[in-house]
């Protein structure tokens, strides 16, 4: 009984009331069709960086740094802000111990224990 009751109420409520305008939805939302992208949604410094890597730049050395042989003339690489940096040299696959130093912007250097060069390179940051 309070059942009906409570339809009853409940059809009379709903027929007294004024029709629900229904506003087309956008179409990024799920029910459209479309969720956003991680590019279309990104913003700030996330938005340059995604960017910046469809261009091909690694702005932040996320990526896996290349090969370099250590020799004179292909010496490793170290990006730096500053004029000189502090580089640590594990000189064999299994050592424990690593062979800390100061590399200045200019020629290559030489680890004073294995003898891999290493040469300073400018590094701009993009922002």
């Amino acid at each position: 009984m309070a059942s009906r009751l409570l339809v009853r109420s409940a059809l009379r409520v709903f027929s007294r009331a004024p029709a629900v305008v229904q506003r087309p939805l956008g179409v990024r939302a799920m029910s459209g069709g479309g969720i956003p992208t991680d590019e279309e949604q990104a913003t700030g410094l996330e938005r340059k960086v995604m960017k910046a890597m469809e261009q091909g730049k690694d702005p932040y050395s996320i990526l896996k740094p290349p090969h370099y042989a250590g020799t004179k003339e292909d010496p490793h690489i170290v990006p730096s802000i500053n004029k000189k940096r502090i580089v640590g040299c594990i000189c064999e696959e299994d050592n424990t111990c690593v062979i800390w130093f100061w590399l200045h912007e200019g020629e290559p250097q030489r680890c004073p224990s294995c003898g891999a060069h290493y040469k300073l390179v400018p590094h701009e940051l993009p922002h």
